[in-house]
């Protein structure tokens, strides 16, 4: 899996201006609140469009202002685990991963085994889980059901926006590790938004520092 990004989006203060690729890692993109973290995620998601440039995956272009491109959300097959985890309040745990779910015809058109219900929950250590509400299990619990829902599309891309920011500080650390596992065992890329410089060194493979919209490319010091 490959994602090539090289986009400017005009916001309100600044462009922002953004050029990299990722593989089957990790990317951490950290950077003050306001710098276009997010912006970056929503432009790959298609919830936003870039002013112009181009984004591909796996060498097919989703976006392309030159050439008039731009596929629609659900059609991207990209999972977005957002800062609120965005879950159904009236759904059981099941059913609002079940949510994710893709249609026959797309998941014929996955890159990799399609994984049922009870497997994917087993793996986030949440099958036990299945029957009750959002309401009704914890922080770190409504994260797993989140990262679920979104792997549930059977993704090319994820993408996590500051989906651990809320955690308790144990909690936090134990999901770091989880998310390294299952980006291991699904080996797709995943680009990831935090405000932790730390939370970015063990987790990202690459990390990207964007601030008033510019870009700077970090390198680990993890080996």
């Amino acid at each position: 899996m490959m994602i090539k990004v090289n986009f400017q989006k005009k916001l309100p203060s600044f462009t922002l201006a953004v050029d990299f690729e990722v593989d089957n890692h990790i990317l951490a993109i950290v950077g003050p609140s306001g710098a276009g973290k997010t912006t970056v995620l929503q432009c790959l998601a298609g919830l936003q469009n870039p002013t112009r440039g181009d984004i591909w995956i796996n060498g097919k272009t989703i976006f392309s202002s030159d050439q008039k491109i731009n596929i629609p959300v659900r059609k991207r097959r990209i999972g977005y685990v957002f800062q609120d985890y965005a879950l159904f309040p009236h759904m059981t745990i099941e059913k609002n991963v079940l949510y994710g779910k893709p249609k026959p015809a797309e998941a014929a058109a996955a890159s990799h085994k399609a994984m049922g219900v009870a497997e994917l929950l087993d793996i986030l250590k949440i099958g036990h889980l299945r029957k009750r509400y959002p309401s009704q299990i914890s922080g770190g619990e409504k994260q797993r059901v989140a990262l679920a829902r979104a792997l549930m599309t059977e993704p090319e891309l994820l993408l996590l926006d500051e989906s651990l920011s809320a955690l308790d500080p144990d909690t936090r650390a134990l999901l770091q590790q989880e998310l390294l596992k299952v980006q291991k065992h699904w080996q797709i890329p995943f680009i990831m938004v935090t405000h932790d410089p730390r939370e970015a060194e063990i987790l990202g493979s690459q990390i990207m520092r964007i601030d008033k919209g510019v870009q700077e490319i970090l390198k680990p010091t993890k080996a």
